[in-house]
């Protein structure tokens, strides 16, 4: 994975961009946004492990005006790569949605990735996929910080001169997401609503929740969208993303009607070769078990796990397989 040593400039005054790249499917490269003005700072998500948030501690420093710290941080949702770096930044106030904090007890926590990933004791698919996946974390100095301050609907604050609308767009990828709106500088953080360059990963559901807070955001008319994962966008990148959501909610509707079992409709919608040049496909057949999940209509919430597990068993039997099989 490339960490990173400077910030982005994403706008002239007082944005700057945290991007960490790696391969195409890579997991837990989190963008996340530092907001600067006069003596005031504030981070919109925060890093996976220790390593990635002291490496964006080191480039922030660079840029934070004389006298300034982060004394706010706010976390789009809480899966652990937009969160498990709260912890290193003792004394912020760190913001989300009450939703969002209800989701914390359904999180993995980093000592159970810790274990999961450098353990050894979990073997098959799954314990394929999170060696491969997650190998280059180190969860060991990691406690989980939750939000001290949570709303409902929308919050705003300032930071400086700055203005930063919170909006609550969950459930979508989260029970409890949120994106966050500086229309001074006509941006909006989608967090994980949108991902940019791989399959998305959402865990609540279903796709047409996902393209409402799609949509919500283009309501907001922003000349750049930050994603959670991969490049800025603009509208039309929004637009193309609504239209990849609608394609595959539209596939796995037809495959539900012909009483495919949901592994199957995902192998089949694979087949076909469904957005190949995006990484990550064993997303898909993530998304497609909540969205049978919820085309049943029944049952708690589809565990983390469980899900992960379906996918990697699919990525797991393509390891050997001819690139154009």
């Amino acid at each position: 994975m490339d960490l990173p040593a400077d910030l982005a400039v994403l706008s002239g005054d007082g944005l700057y961009l945290w991007a960490p790249r790696g391969a195409a499917g890579s997991w837990g490269l989190a963008n996340c946004l530092l907001i600067t003005s006069g003596t005031d700072a504030a981070l919109i998500d925060t890093p996976y492990d220790e390593r990635m948030t002291r490496a964006l501690i080191a480039a922030a420093a660079h840029v934070l005006p004389e006298r300034a710290e982060v004394r706010t941080v706010v976390n789009t949702h809480a899966n652990g790569d937009h969160c498990f770096g709260n912890v290193f930044f003792p004394g912020a106030e760190i913001i989300s949605t009450d939703a969002s904090l209800e989701r914390h007890c359904r999180e993995i926590t980093p000592q159970q990735m810790q274990q999961l990933v450098h353990g050894g004791a979990l073997g098959g698919p799954l314990g394929w996929y999170a060696r491969d996946r997650f190998g280059a974390y180190d969860y060991t100095s990691v406690t989980v910080v939750p939000p001290t301050v949570t709303f409902s609907g929308s919050y705003h604050f300032q930071v400086g001169d700055t203005d930063v609308r919170l909006l609550e767009v969950g459930p979508a990828h989260t029970a409890g997401d949120l994106v966050a709106h500086l229309p001074q500088h006509g941006v909006v953080v989608a967090g994980d609503v949108i991902f940019a360059g791989d399959h998305p990963a959402h865990w609540e559901g279903p796709l047409a929740e996902v393209v409402r807070a799609s949509e919500e955001i283009l309501a907001l008319d922003p000349q750049w969208v930050v994603p959670g994962h991969g490049e800025v966008i603009g509208q039309d990148g929004v637009r193309a993303y609504i239209g990849y959501l609608r394609d595959l909610e539209g596939e796995i509707k037809e495959r539900y009607g012909r009483g495919l079992t949901a592994y199957e409709a995902a192998a089949d919608i694979l087949a076909t070769g469904f957005h190949p040049h995006l990484g990550a496909p064993e997303r898909v057949v993530m998304l497609t078990f909540i969205e049978y999940h919820h085309l049943g209509g029944t049952g708690e919430p589809l565990e983390m796990v469980e899900l992960a597990g379906h996918a990697a068993r699919w990525a797991y039997d393509q390891r050997h397989l001819p690139a154009d099989a």
